[in-house]
Formats: structure tokens, C-alpha cells, sequence
């Protein structure tokens, strides 16, 4: 299970705050909401201090928000490793 918080929402600026495990259907709404925001013209922050599990999938969303320039803030050791170690293709359907 995952709690999304927006612990700030500004003019230019949402900052969201990660709980839990972020699997299964937590993923998708993670993506509707970084979504709903970039189309706002809105810069998104993420923070990941009470992120405690990324699925595959979930691996694959940071990666791809990262690459739209989403910040990612405060993230454990174990979170930074499955972001580091996750060296897969999705597509391979795992």
C-alpha cells in the first residue's frame, strides 16, 4: 500500500510525499498525478524518505519520471539500489 500526500502545491511547484510500497495499482495513480501536474506546468518533487519497496514496474515509473525531470528527494539506501540494480526491460515481461 502507498500514501501519496501533496505536502506542497504552489503556482510552479507540487511536492508529493511517498509512504509505503509503491506496487501494483500505486503505480499507475503515482503516474496520474505527476502526469496531472507536469500538464500544469508544474515542476513535480517527489519525496522518497518513507518509501520503504519499489515493484518493477514502480522502478520503471521513477526511472521515467527522472527522465521528464522529476526530483526525487530523501530516498533510503535499499530504495537507491533497486532504482541502481533494476536492469531490466519490461517488455521481457518480468
Amino acid at each position: 500500500m502507498l500514501r501519496i500526500s501533496i505536502i506542497t502545491d504552489f503556482d510552479k511547484t507540487t511536492r508529493f510525499l511517498l509512504e509505503g510500497s509503491l506496487t501494483g495499482p500505486w503505480v499507475g495513480e503515482l503516474r496520474r498525478l505527476c502526469q496531472k501536474a507536469m500538464e500544469e506546468s508544474k515542476a513535480v518533487v517527489l519525496d522518497l524518505e518513507r518509501l520503504r519497496y519499489v515493484d518493477l514496474e514502480g522502478v520503471v515509473l521513477l526511472r521515467e519520471l527522472s527522465e521528464k525531470r522529476v526530483a526525487q528527494l530523501n530516498s533510503s539506501a535499499f530504495v537507491r539500489q533497486q532504482l541502481l540494480e533494476g536492469t531490466y526491460d519490461v517488455s521481457d515481461g518480468y
